[in-house]
């Protein structure tokens, strides 16, 4: 059995870890009495809650079986990404796969650019085109995953999506005034949706300097788990301290931001001067 060690936060390895420790404890089950279900030691029971241990078919199966009800294959889908071999980094993949699909509410911070989940092809090509060493091969594949990510919206119960932003992303030029256009164009519309709200945040604000991030509220008792960029890496927690620090922060950028009917019409006139 192969043994991972320091798994990334929010990846599907460490969200099986931890799903599978939050149904056991809901069930009031030790270690050990799991173990017994699963036909394998105490110890191993650890490992997988704390994603050091891969779960094997079985493993998934039969907590599937334990914790599941009418066929779920909650686990064994998890297992599935944790044995791919996707092309991004674990800790977006586990968010954009994991995460995002199972939020009821979304709120999302970006003082830079469009957020990933409103981006339109030509605006994601554009930016994927220009990163560090970014073959064409790449670029498509990113484009495609980012255009895949967003099927969320567009599902039968789609999640609440509060969107800030700066009021700066109106103006940054992405390629050129068609792309701009575009883009702006597909934000008046997606903002006709029942669950999306876009405001625009005055320029003023300090509070969201410190960079973009997304909150993720989910469900059946799940903690809210938040997802912050950085150059280098994204990072992908549950911890308490820093969801309070984000959410405590995304409430200090909204007390800047408009209404969202004077949002949308700075956009409709930021979208009138891109010619």
């Amino acid at each position: 059995m192969s043994v991972e060690t320091s798994p990334e936060p929010g990846s599907p390895h460490a969200r099986f870890g931890a799903e599978m420790r939050r149904l056991r404890e809901a069930a009031q089950l030790s270690q050990t009495a799991v173990a017994s279900r699963l036909g394998c030691t105490q110890t191993q029971v650890s490992r997988l809650e704390s994603a050091t241990r891969t779960p094997s078919r079985s493993d998934a199966e039969r907590l599937d079986l334990l914790f599941g009800s009418n066929g779920s294959t909650h686990f064994t889908d998890l297992r599935r990404h944790i044995v791919a071999r996707p092309s991004g980094p674990a800790w977006f993949i586990g968010w954009a796969e994991e995460v995002e699909p199972a939020a009821l509410v979304l709120r999302s911070w970006d003082p830079l650019l469009v957020p990933g989940l409103l981006q339109t092809e030509s605006y994601a090509r554009h930016l994927f085109t220009h990163g560090p060493r970014a073959t064409p091969d790449e670029v498509e594949e990113r484009v495609q995953a980012r255009m895949r990510r967003q099927r969320i919206l567009d599902k039968d119960d789609p999640p609440m999506l509060l969107v800030l932003i700066d009021e700066g992303v109106l103006h940054r030029r992405v390629n050129g005034p068609e792309v701009m256009r575009e883009q702006l164009g597909h934000l008046l519309e997606v903002a006709q949706r029942p669950n999306i709200s876009i405001q625009v945040v005055d320029p003023e604000c300090m509070a969201g300097l410190a960079g973009a991030f997304m909150i993720a509220e989910l469900s059946n008792g799940q903690p809210e788990t938040i997802h912050m960029d950085s150059p280098a890496q994204g990072h992908v927690t549950t911890d308490h301290d820093l969801v309070i620090s984000i959410r405590n922060r995304y409430e200090a950028i909204r007390l800047w931001a408009y209404p969202e009917r004077v949002s949308i019409k700075m956009v409709e006139e930021v979208r009138r001067e891109w010619t």
